[in-house]
């Protein structure tokens, strides 16, 4: 078979290899090749750049699912002529990574509606195409599954999920406040993340006002303590796009 059919047993042997893309192209590239005169070694590297290539995409397709961004956004898509009070040098400094080698922190503080889970997601993306493990919370939602897995016994094994991944992002603290259990348990997921794994958190409230949500002085202290010893700190204080866009349809419509 090998002799009279070598397509059947390379096919083969590729799919094995799990050389996708070099299966698809090796004929059409061998034809270029020949046509243009290349070498094989040429002809060999075009091929294993391509296959290099693709599975680079798809890991970072994979690991951007597996974030479990609630809307993919990029930083493209952000109007900061819309947002002034947000620092867009510092932002596009943050989306260069080096912030996640670093092991530092990310706060957005602002009025609700201008934009911070919008940034948040948009430096997970870019920090997933930097081949590293990001993983998107609402705080609210993490809480709540680190009381399910309290319940159900499996709460080690979902803290050392978390501990795999290079930046976790805790979207819109201060909406709910939380029970004390609740309170303690996010302190402790932020407490393991020191100076290990890198946070970005979005909030409405101001500091001085995050006992409201925590419930205990001491508690909230302890969060700021080690949140802020390594942290970006924006500010996003300008009007609201949903207020906006609203108030854009109503005079459209009078």
């Amino acid at each position: 078979m090998s002799k009279d059919n070598p397509n059947v047993l390379l096919n083969h042997h590729l799919k094995a290899l799990k050389l996708p893309t070099i299966l698809r192209e090796y004929e059409s590239m061998a034809q270029l090749c020949a046509k243009e005169r290349c070498e094989y070694s040429a002809y060999l590297l075009r091929l294993t750049e391509r296959e290099l290539i693709e599975r680079e995409q798809r890991a970072s397709e994979r690991r951007i699912r597996q974030a479990m961004f609630p809307v993919l956004k990029t930083l493209d898509s952000f109007d900061f002529l819309a947002q002034p009070s947000i620092n867009e040098a510092a932002i596009r400094e943050l989306m260069r990574g080096e912030f996640v080698q670093r092991k530092e922190n990310v706060l957005l503080v602002g009025n609700p509606g201008t934009g911070k889970s919008h940034l948040a997601s948009a430096l997970g993306h870019a920090v997933c195409m930097q081949g590293l493990k990001v993983k998107f919370f609402s705080v609210t939602g993490l809480v709540t599954m680190l009381l399910e897995h309290r319940e159900e016994r499996t709460l080690q094994r979902f803290k050392k999920q978390l501990e795999r991944h290079h930046l976790i992002i805790l979207d819109e603290l201060g909406y709910v406040p939380f029970t004390k259990s609740g309170a303690e348990l996010l302190f402790d997921v932020v407490s393991r993340a020191y100076e290990r794994t890198s946070l970005i958190v979005t909030t409405n409230l101001p500091f001085e006002q995050w006992t409201e949500v925590m419930g205990s002085e001491r508690l909230t202290g302890a969060l700021l303590d080690r949140l802020t010893h390594r942290v970006h700190i924006l500010e996003a204080n300008g009007e609201s796009y949903r207020l906006n866009d609203a108030k854009k349809r109503k005079k459209k419509k009078s």
